[in-house]
């Protein structure tokens, strides 16, 4: 097959998904992308420059395959005339009915935030076949839609809920795991040292770093020994609780900042121990993936994606109720951090790597109409 992958915001895991796949399909895939910034106007514009390239390139696929941040709607309509009979299908990594906004964002306020909403929605009703990353996506957002869509003052179409319903399943995110297998070393989780405690995720809101550190403040407060490595990117708008944990950890910090390098950010996932998950928005997990095939374990909120990935025979350790629950848990492992380090974790998400993923894909992407 051929396939023409559009992808609007082309940066962190939407490139990292992207490039991946098409290296490991056994169909051939061309990548249409823009530069990952102005998310916004991506949602807007982005439909606009892709059909103009589209058209130029003189494409002619047997399937087209957007990603969420596409108006779809607009793409199609710009480039009727080679689209017309061509299948589509969107693949959510997340949508902006269900996403948490940011507080210091103007547009909840001033009612402008549902226009991304609305481009999601129109998008998924008029592919062929709507694919989330994640069986909670796809519950969320799928919830969500009939309200939403009752919001609107009159001729709703709410009954196109049901459309979308029939035309979406789940199809989780691959992820190249195997490329840790290479950085791995033999003094990982040495018996030597205190327990290594991971932060991997983005420094934003979303992430809830605020209960993060909080919980850590109260291991320092009970005398509890521990290293703490602090990896993820960070933009503009760090949260100040960063600069405030960077002082009051000083004495249990190893690492601080964003590991450009792959090998650099694989070292400290394969050395890390524990893995406290405090997010309050997570569609799929990526990073809390690749820690737990590095062995990490860890402390989830039973809610979110997370369940997905924990087998049964661990739910009952991986899972914290509430904060005060995440903090005799974190106590927990960090004084049975020998025992804890003999753990195999891989297993539990070993099939989200490529290997096995993209057949997955590729069949799957193969039967569309």
């Amino acid at each position: 097959m051929e396939i023409v992958l559009l992808e609007p915001f082309f940066a962190g895991s939407h490139a990292s998904w992207a490039q991946e796949y098409a290296a490991r399909s056994r169909h051939h895939i061309k990548i249409l992308s823009l530069k990952g910034q102005h998310w916004k106007w991506r949602m807007h514009g982005g439909a606009v420059t892709l059909a103009t390239e589209f058209l130029a390139g003189g494409y002619k696929p047997d399937l087209l395959l957007a990603t969420d941040m596409l108006d779809l709607t607009t793409f199609l309509a710009l480039t009727r005339k080679l689209t017309f009979n061509i299948p589509t299908a969107i693949y959510f990594h997340e949508n902006q009915l269900t996403y948490p906004w940011s507080p210091t964002d103007p547009d909840p306020e001033q009612q402008r935030d549902i226009h991304y909403g609305f481009i999601n929605y129109a998008s998924a009703l008029a592919a062929d076949v709507v694919l989330f990353n994640s069986d909670y996506h796809q519950r969320s957002f799928l919830q969500e839609l009939p309200g939403f869509l009752k919001a609107f003052p009159d001729y709703n179409e709410a009954e196109t809920t049901q459309k979308i319903i029939d035309k979406s399943r789940t199809l989780h995110l691959g992820l190249d795991l195997k490329k840790f297998d290479g950085c791995r070393r033999d003094w990982e989780k040495s018996a030597d040292r205190p327990p290594l405690i991971l932060w991997n995720h983005r420094w934003e809101y979303d992430k809830n770093p605020q209960e993060f550190f909080q919980a850590l403040y109260a291991l320092q407060e009970q005398n509890i020994d521990f290293e703490l490595a602090v990896l993820g990117e960070s933009y503009r708008n760090v949260p100040n609780v960063f600069a405030e944990a960077k002082l009051k950890l000083s004495d249990h910090i190893v690492h601080w900042g964003y590991e450009k390098n792959f090998s650099d950010y694989a070292a400290w996932l394969l050395r890390a121990d524990i893995l406290p998950v405090t997010s309050i928005h997570d569609f799929f997990g990526m990073s809390v993936v690749q820690a737990i095939y590095c062995n990490c374990f860890p402390l989830l909120p039973k809610r979110l994606a997370y369940p997905e990935h924990i087998t049964a025979d661990y739910s009952e350790r991986c899972f914290y109720t509430n904060f005060d629950d995440l903090v005799v848990r974190l106590k927990s492992a960090c004084l049975n951090i020998e025992s804890l380090r003999q753990e195999k974790l891989q297993v539990m998400v070993a099939h989200y790597d490529w290997g096995g993923m993209g057949a997955v894909y590729d069949d799957l992407l193969e039967k569309i109409k």
